[in-house]
């Protein structure tokens, strides 16, 4: 496969199913070579072997995405078969919504910032030497619940809030070298969204009224493109930023 990142290699976490497995695959149809990380690994197994029967190169790895070790594994095996590494998209992310503020727990805390944040630093830490070289993308992920303030979502919010802030100081101290850092708050019909609207339908319906376009975004179509382009030289004069990719939910 040939595109817009052809020779290029990136990481996705979270990449088994969803959002990640929509950018992967995105990805792998630019040209990139992939990895992909996650905790199930009948999931990475099979996005691997669907990206190759499609013609990617593509490759995975089983573990925690706020477990540090996890991480720098997850780079180093990138770097061993691939021979470095330009993008980092920092998808992962556990969550438990619905759980009011006064119900929330060291717990779910640790799970939410642990996955989210955590991990969100450890793999853009774990890339950095590899980055510094010859620059590279990082993108990370936000929410409209963390900029909007979500009932429900506390600790989801805190966290999606604190990558955010975190993107804005690391796109400031890493543009000498080139290294570009940004933020997609999408909103997409992943797996967890259907869960959370089966879930909680009377919330979803509120949201649902939010968004402008009508429906929410495809993983692959509609969410995939936006990272794309910032992981692409398409946006080499893009850092610090946050796009919104969510139908017109949320307009600044």
């Amino acid at each position: 496969m040939t595109g817009r990142l052809n020779g290029k290699v990136a990481i996705v976490t979270g990449g088994g199913q969803g959002i990640g497995q929509g950018i992967a695959t995105a990805f792998a149809k630019a040209g990139a070579k992939v990895l992909i990380t996650g905790r199930t690994p009948d999931k990475l197994a099979a996005t691997v072997a669907t990206l190759k029967t499609s013609g990617g190169d593509a490759a995975w790895i089983a573990g925690t995405a706020g477990v540090r070790a996890d991480a720098e594994a997850a780079v180093a095996k990138a770097a061993e078969l691939f021979g470095g590494i330009d993008i980092l998209v920092n998808n992962a992310q556990t969550s438990r919504p619905g759980t009011t503020f006064e119900d929330h727990d060291d717990e779910l805390l640790a799970l939410t910032l642990g996955s989210g944040l955590y991990g969100t630093f450890h793999h853009m830490q774990a890339v950095l030497p590899h980055m510094k070289e010859k620059g590279g993308s990082i993108i990370n992920f936000g929410s409209y619940e963390g900029i909007h303030g979500g009932a429900g979502f506390a600790a989801y919010a805190a966290t999606k809030e604190a990558i955010r802030g975190l993107s804005r100081t690391a796109a400031r101290e890493l543009g000498k070298y080139k290294i570009r850092v940004n933020v997609v708050c999408p909103a997409a019909l992943s797996p967890i969204a259907v869960k959370w609207m089966e879930d909680f339908p009377e919330e979803a319906e509120k949201v649902m009224n939010l968004v402008a376009l009508g429906h929410l975004g495809d993983c692959e179509n509609d969410i995939a493109p936006a990272v794309l382009f910032l992981a692409s030289e398409d946006s080499r004069f893009v850092t610090g930023q946050t796009i919104n990719v969510d139908g017109g939910q949320m307009m600044l």
